[in-house]
C-alpha cells in the first residue's frame, strides 16, 4: 500500500496557495467592523478605570492601617473566636507574629500608594 502523493516537493517548485472561498464560513464569528482601540476609549471606560484605581488605593490604605494598628490592641487576642483555642491565642499574641502582621500592613499601604503614584491614562 503505497501513497501516490510525493513525500516532499522538488526544490525548484513553489507551493501553491490554498484556493479562496467565495463565501465566509458561518461557524466562525464575524469580526466587528469598528473595533474599540485604546485611542478611542469612551469616557465611561476612563472613569471606571479611575474609580477602580481609587477604590484599590482606598482599600489598600484602610487594610494596611488596620494591619498596623490592630495587632497591638487588646482586641487582637481577647476576642470571642480565640477564647476556645488557647494554643492559637498564644501564637497570635506572640510579638513576632504581631510584627509580621504590621509589616504586611506597611507593605499593603506601600503597594496602594505606589499604584496611585504610577497611575497614567492611556493616550
Amino acid at each position: 500500500m503505497s501513497d501516490p502523493t510525493p513525500v516532499s516537493s522538488p526544490p525548484h517548485s513553489v507551493p501553491k496557495p490554498p484556493p479562496q472561498r467565495s463565501e465566509p464560513d458561518s461557524a466562525l464569528p464575524q469580526r466587528p467592523e469598528a473595533e474599540e482601540t485604546p485611542e478611542t476609549q469612551r469616557p465611561v471606560h476612563v472613569w471606571m478605570h479611575r474609580l477602580s484605581v481609587f477604590l484599590f488605593v482606598l482599600v489598600s490604605a484602610v487594610a494596611g492601617v488596620l494591619l498596623i494598628i490592630l495587632p497591638w490592641t487588646p482586641e487582637w487576642t481577647d476576642n470571642y473566636l480565640l477564647l476556645s483555642f488557647p494554643a492559637l491565642r498564644s501564637v497570635v499574641s506572640n510579638g513576632f507574629f504581631r510584627g509580621i502582621c504590621s509589616g504586611l500592613g506597611l507593605l499593603d499601604i506601600w503597594i496602594g500608594f505606589w499604584e496611585a503614584l504610577h497611575y497614567h491614562e492611556q493616550q
